[in-house]
Formats: C-alpha cells, sequence, structure tokens
C-alpha cells in the first residue's frame, strides 16, 4: 500500500483517486472547489480545501511523506507548473504532472515533474491503434519500439502449442498470457495449448508484431 496525494480533482484526478482507493492505496486529495472534495469523501482517506500554488498550506502537507504527488490540474496551466515545483521544493519524492500539449510537457519537467502523463496524446494513440486492426483488443506503449498488445488468436495457431509456433525464437516475440473465456492465464509455458476463441498478450518489436499480425 502506498500513499498518494493528487493535487485537482476534476474528472481525470477523481477518475484516479477512484483507481487508486479500489487498489488499496492510501489517497489524499486536494482542491481549491469545495464541491469538488465533498464529492470525493467517498473514495479518498483524506481531503483538504486548499491552494496548491500556496507554499505554506503545501508545506503543512508533509510532502516529503507521500510515496507520489500527482498533479492532476487541468484547467489552469500556470497553476499545475507552479504547483510541481513547489512540490519538488518541498520534498515530494516523486511527481507525476498532467500536461495538455508537448510544450507543457517539457516546462513540467524542466520545473520539478518526475514524469508528465498526456491523457489526450495517449488515449489518441490508443483510439488510432485499436481501429486499425480487427484483431487488436487492446494496446499498451512500453518503451521506445517495444509494445504490448492483446490480439485475436490468428486461425492458423489453433490447436497448436506455444512451442510449435516458437514465435519467440523466429521473431523476438514473448507470448505474456493467453485469454479464455474472459480469464488471463499468465502461466504460459511452450506446452499451452492454444484453443478457439482465445486471444493471446504478446510483446515485442513494432514492426516484427506488425510484420507477423499484419496490424
Amino acid at each position: 500500500m502506498k500513499s498518494i496525494l493528487i493535487i485537482g480533482l476534476g474528472r481525470f484526478g477523481s477518475h484516479i483517486a477512484r483507481k487508486l482507493n479500489a487498489m488499496g492505496h492510501e489517497v489524499m486529495a486536494v482542491d481549491s472547489n469545495e464541491e469538488r472534495i465533498n464529492s470525493a469523501l467517498d473514495f479518498v482517506t483524506s481531503a483538504q480545501i486548499g491552494d496548491s500554488t500556496n507554499r505554506d498550506f503545501l508545506a503543512s502537507l508533509d510532502i516529503g511523506s507521500f510515496d507520489s504527488c500527482i498533479v492532476a490540474i487541468g484547467d489552469n496551466f500556470q497553476n499545475s507548473l507552479e504547483t510541481a515545483w513547489l512540490l519538488k521544493e518541498l520534498g515530494a519524492r516523486k511527481v507525476i504532472a498532467r500536461a495538455s500539449s508537448g510544450v507543457q510537457e517539457k516546462f513540467l519537467l524542466r520545473n520539478g515533474a518526475d514524469q508528465v502523463v498526456y491523457p489526450e496524446k495517449q488515449l489518441a494513440a490508443w483510439t488510432a491503434i485499436r481501429c486499425s486492426s480487427d484483431t487488436i483488443l487492446d494496446y499498451i506503449e512500453v518503451e521506445g519500439d517495444y509494445s504490448i498488445y492483446e490480439l485475436s488468436l490468428p486461425q492458423n495457431w489453433v490447436g497448436k502449442t506455444v512451442a510449435q509456433i516458437d514465435i519467440r525464437r523466429k521473431h523476438g516475440i514473448n507470448i505474456l498470457g493467453v485469454r479464455k473465456n474472459g480469464m488471463l492465464d499468465l502461466n504460459v509455458t511452450p506446452d499451452t495449448l492454444l484453443s478457439p476463441g482465445a486471444s493471446i498478450l504478446v510483446l515485442g518489436p513494432d514492426d516484427a508484431l506488425q510484420k507477423v499480425f499484419r496490424l
């Protein structure tokens, strides 16, 4: 269990808080809007109304005690930038900030943010990938030129084992999991049988994935 500070309880911040709460983490929420704070009381551990650009207010939260601080402010970039900088100045271990453009991302990384999330850009990439092929069920960009895809099982693989396909040796692609009847099995061995109606979770270089699965 980790202790997370979320600053900004708009739709983005609220969704993060709900997910972290469901995962069993301690969540403290901060927003300048009392109505937003009140609406979040059911899914956060604690909450405070305050101005995150006020150094004294942030200092009173004992910033160094949180495992991560998330700046989810979406309607005022100046406040987001000042908040990220103050958090780092006050000893934040990790600052994750939201950006809505490439320029904002660069400024945040130069002024306190350790990581930047760019929801609109990431969602656009995910949507483009998902709609580019009927076989793609899900997609995660890992790093560099590597990605994880969940794909419908190719017809010519049905009834074969992972060893028979030998996709790792041939193409550098790893089968991480097999989903059958809604259940994901991550215990994949060379003897795992690929049955009709299954989907597979694969990790590999983008060019190899596109070639093998015709993405």
